[in-house]
């Protein structure tokens, strides 16, 4: 009995080591001495045309995020999908756009990307607002949970990495929900990190609320403007659409809501426009 008892806290204290951040930081160090592999370079070049406009040192540096994204996060395929390297690189490669100049740390908190062949079906039970339950079936191309799970098609996940500048990108999409997740359910106002001088909190929910407010009335008018109008659906939506954009088609977004592409740029801590 005393053998086992030894057995489970040595585990333990195993778990507990691994666990700290000192063995994190190892782990990352150890993947980081390996040069980025060529073949996922080449996977890049042909897949992500995005990755093209950026400076050399930004193109550096998302390479390093990926390297580290794929050593750390497990991707599972649903549906009988075969997880390849192809895709691991492609996803990581678009996640990892939204932590240049920032910590992976943003990410700490996303435990697997599920992936799919294509669009997946989902259905659950809803309650409406006078408590009537009813079964909700959709089609979706992805989604984020709160428990740190990203579920992606990986159909979908190709094509908005292949057309880079229409401003429809479900990767980036739905890690803006995670980012948003971070601290708890999505609100469209994800938590900045420690110590960011440049977020002010009133600042931004003016900025977005404004943004937030035009979509709605360019839909009521019936007018098709810069931003997918699923954005309208809740200000968590709106600050994913509004992700897809700022990365996709900043020069548009600087033209016609210049403040709002001020507070993403102090946000993520990159300037897409000055990659043109």
């Amino acid at each position: 009995m005393a053998f086992y008892f030894l057995c489970a806290l040595a585990l333990g204290l195993i778990l507990v080591l691994l666990g700290q951040p000192w063995w994190r930081a190892y782990r990352q160090r150890r993947v980081l001495m390996h040069p980025f592999p060529a073949r996922w370079r080449k996977v890049l070049q042909r897949r992500v045309p995005l990755l093209r406009r950026m400076p050399v040192d930004l193109q550096l540096q998302l390479k390093k995020r990926i390297q580290l994204f794929i050593a750390e996060k497990p991707f599972i395929g649903c549906a009988g999908l075969q997880v390849t390297e192809e895709m691991r690189v492609v996803i990581a490669a678009q996640a990892c756009l939204l932590v240049l100049n920032r910590s992976l740390q943003h990410f700490a908190h996303v435990r697997q990307i599920l992936i799919y062949p294509g669009a997946f079906i989902t259905q659950r039970t809803v309650t409406d607002g006078i408590g009537v339950q009813q079964d909700q079936r959709q089609v979706l191309s992805g989604e984020s949970w709160t428990q740190g799970q990203v579920i992606l098609s990986w159909q979908d996940s190709l094509e908005g990495a292949a057309v880079a500048d229409d401003g429809r990108n479900v990767v980036l999409h739905e890690f803006a929900h995670q980012l948003d997740q971070e601290n708890g359910a999505a609100q469209g106002a994800p938590p900045p990190a420690a110590g960011d001088t440049q977020y002010n909190a009133q600042r931004w929910k003016q900025v977005f609320s404004q943004a937030y407010a035009d979509l709605q009335n360019q839909l009521q008018r019936g007018e098709q403007g810069l931003f997918n109008p699923y954005g309208a659906t809740s200000p968590a939506e709106f600050f994913a659409v509004a992700t897809e954009v700022f990365f996709e088609q900043a020069t548009e977004m600087v033209e016609h809501y210049p403040a709002l592409y001020q507070e993403l740029c102090g946000y993520y801590k990159v300037d897409p426009v000055s990659w043109h």
